[in-house]
């Protein structure tokens, strides 16, 4: 008889995930389950998997998290999926902290999770996502112009942890995002591939944006992707520190302080559904 795991689907923002208790249940070879779970025919259909779990250091973090793409290659960080471990944790009953240490591959984020109906309900998170990198050479070697299939691309780097690669545009809706998205995610200016953000300033501190992730394609947000987005606009002075990043699953809140530079990201987090599932062979 194949051994079977509870699993729970959230979404933040449209980004939905796969979500497994680690302690409860082993998962011997994560890559295999996030490519067959992921899948939306044949599996559960999400963005990736994400394995929730006690943490290495247990003075610094109070619990851990991993994260694989749909394609199963792990990556180092995920904002939206960071938000909803903080609701699971919490309604759930994991924890009665309204403050989170997460650990993750690109180091401790805190979890600020803000609450309603009498301290029952995570009506949203704000992560720390601690300060931005804009220099990586095993990430990023430049140029910052780039080529895809005869059109230019003028964007700037960000790392969040994972890199990205934030281009402004002025026709958003009419760009296809899959065909170039694809193309500049392995463009030679990235080691190890890359996030690719098309961003729109639509109104003051108020931009439209749409991801093309790496390893899962085009995903209906991307909090990571948010984040470098704000972080790329205030750096080129097309937005303030502070703005509104509009995606296709929902608005993410996003603040580059000025008194710590680390950026500061507020969005929802919301429950699917559950259910059990056998574990890949």
């Amino acid at each position: 008889m194949k051994e079977t795991v509870h699993f729970t689907k959230m979404q933040g923002a449209g980004n939905d995930y796969i979500y497994v208790d680690t302690q409860l249940y082993d998962i011997p070879d994560p890559e295999k389950a996030a490519i067959a779970w992921s899948a939306y025919h044949t599996g559960i259909g999400s963005d990736g998997l994400v394995l929730i779990g006690k943490p290495q250091d247990g003075r610094r973090a109070d619990y851990s998290m991993r994260i694989f793409n749909a394609d199963g290659s792990e990556a180092m960080m995920c904002g939206n999926a960071s938000r909803c471990i903080g609701k699971y944790l919490y309604e759930k009953g994991l924890t009665r902290k309204e403050t989170i240490r997460l650990e993750t591959l690109s180091g401790i984020k805190i979890l600020r999770l803000h609450l309603q109906d009498n301290k029952k309900v995570v009506d949203s998170v704000t992560v720390d996502m601690l300060k931005p990198r804009l220099e990586n050479p095993e990430q990023f070697i430049g140029p910052s112009v780039l080529e895809a299939d005869g059109r230019i691309f003028e964007g700037t780097y960000v790392c969040m942890g994972n890199p990205h690669f934030a281009t402004f545009v002025d026709d958003i809706d009419s760009i296809d995002i899959a065909h170039y998205g694809k193309i500049l995610e392995r463009d030679q200016a990235f080691p190890q591939r890359c996030n690719i953000e098309f961003a729109q300033v639509t109104d003051s501190d108020i931009i439209r944006t749409r991801v093309w992730e790496r390893g899962s394609g085009i995903t209906m947000a991307c909090g990571t992707g948010a984040c470098a987005t704000a972080v790329a606009a205030a750096l080129t002075k097309r937005a303030s520190r502070k703005s509104q990043i509009v995606m296709d699953g929902g608005t993410l809140h996003i603040e580059y302080s000025e008194a710590d530079d680390h950026v500061y990201m507020t969005g929802p987090a919301a429950f699917a559904f559950e259910g059990e599932i056998e574990i890949p062979e």
